[in-house]
Parts: C-alpha cells; sequence; structure tokens
C-alpha cells in the first residue's frame, strides 16, 4: 500500500495524542492533513502572505477559537516567544525557508527547539538539482528542476535550498534533539508534478524584463513539458530520488 507521508506521520505517532500542534510552514496539504487529527489547538506559519490566504480559504469555518494562521519569519526573535507545543510538523520546511531567510538554514533547528513538548516532525527531500543523473527518469527531472531555479533567479526571486538527510540529522543532534527514527521514501512524479514545475516557470517568466529571452525560454518549457508528460505516459511516472522523514524529541 503507497501510503502519503502524511499517513506515514501518522503511523510514526502511534496511540500517543497530538495536543497543540504547530505547523511551522504551512501549506494546503499540510493543512489538510492538520485538519483531520484530533487536535486539541493548532497554530500554522507561513512567511507569505499569498500563501495564508490560500490556506485561510481552506480552513474556512473549520477554525476554532485557539487555532491561529499567522504570517511571520522565523528569523523573528518575537514569533511565538515563549510558546511550546506537543508537536511540531516542520514540511519541507528546511528547503523552503532559504527564500524568507537566506543563509540561515543551520538555524532552524535551534529555532524551532525551545517550540517542541514532545515531538517535532520533518519531513524533507534529498536534493536533486546539484547533482547529473546519469539515468532517464534521474535526467528529467534534473532538467525540470534546473530550469525552474533559472526561470525563479532571472526573475528576482530565489529557488528552494534542500538539504540531504545526513545534514538534517547532523543538525538535529547540534541542536539538542535526539532522533528517534529517520525514514527515506523514493519518489515517483506524475504529471502534476511536471505541471506544477512548469507553470512555475511560465509565471517566472512574466516578470522577465528581456521579452526575446522569455519568448526562447517558453518555447524550451514547451518542449520540457512534451517531452516530460511523454516519459510519464510511458513508464507510468519518474522514479527518481526521495523525501525523508525524521523523528526527533528535544534532549
Amino acid at each position: 500500500m503507497n501510503l502519503s507521508l502524511y499517513e506515514r506521520i501518522h503511523e510514526l505517532h502511534g496511540s500517543m495524542p497530538w495536543g497543540s500542534v504547530l505547523d511551522a510552514g504551512t501549506g494546503p496539504g499540510s493543512m489538510r492533513w492538520l485538519l483531520s487529527l484530533a487536535t486539541t489547538r493548532w497554530t500554522a506559519v507561513t512567511g507569505s502572505p499569498r500563501m495564508a490566504e490560500v490556506v485561510r480559504k481552506q480552513v474556512g469555518e473549520q477554525m476554532r477559537a485557539d487555532d491561529r494562521l499567522i504570517v511571520g519569519n522565523w528569523l523573528e526573535p518575537e514569533l511565538l516567544a515563549g510558546e511550546t507545543f506537543d508537536v511540531v510538523l516542520a514540511d519541507y520546511l528546511l528547503g523552503a525557508v532559504d527564500g524568507f531567510a537566506p543563509y540561515w538554514q543551520d538555524q532552524l533547528f535551534p529555532r524551532l527547539r525551545p517550540h517542541v513538548g514532545r515531538r517535532l516532525y520533518v519531513v524533507g527531500l534529498e536534493p536533486y538539482v546539484p547533482h547529473v543523473p546519469t539515468d532517464p527518469a534521474g535526467r528529467v527531472v534534473n532538467e525540470i528542476g534546473r530550469l525552474r531555479d533559472a526561470c525563479l533567479l532571472l526573475s528576482g526571486d530565489r529557488p528552494y535550498r534542500e538539504y540531504p538527510l545526513h545534514w538534517a540529522l547532523r543538525h538535529l543532534e547540534l541542536a539538542k534533539f535526539r532522533v528517534l527514527d529517520a525514514q527515506q521514501f523514493p519518489i515517483r512524479y506524475g504529471e502534476r508534478f511536471v505541471h506544477s514545475q512548469l507553470d512555475m516557470c511560465v509565471q517566472a517568466l512574466q516578470k522577465l524584463r528581456d521579452r526575446s529571452l522569455a519568448v526562447s525560454l517558453q518555447s524550451h518549457i514547451a518542449a520540457l513539458r512534451d517531452r516530460a508528460l511523454a516519459f510519464v505516459a510511458r513508464e507510468g511516472g519518474i522514479r527518481h530520488g526521495s523525501d525523508y522523514i525524521v523523528v526527533a524529541e528535544p534532549v
């Protein structure tokens, strides 16, 4: 049975109560899962006002009196100062935080440490953009990632900066966490991945001043989209790379 990463976290949590939960880098996926849990209260944080609006609409009338959705940056020392939660979820936060706090990722786990009462769940992605795979699936994923990041940089935005599992484990220990479990899960990318990543390229090009370059890149994006979708249809997905989950508790 193919379980989602959230379902795997649920299994790893076992029969422990969820209590109060901090979604330290919220988005539609983590919020959908959070709303399904038997929590006493939750707090969700995002650095993006646009993402906050997306999540707010998703929550709708399900927000309780003690639930909170906050726009904030973990660089801010006053953010949730003095507050502790039973469970903290850092869902792809390690990679995303570079867009809001550049060159600060080594401080993320120490920053979250005072807020973790019982459990920290870290969901991450093994980096694939810096590498040069030799297998056909890896080359397709790598080409999509590099084109996405190039378009973001040309438009003045910052791409995510992912870190591998061994980096996360080392820095969790430095931040005074005890690692209880760490698991990796192979990824099979489908049409949704292809469209979401290349649509990001298209949106980024709208801000590009050099329109001749934008037109050339548009053609390249369309050609890569066709090749990637053909690969998905032919192979039943693009099997490359892995996600990971780390379960940790404060020492």
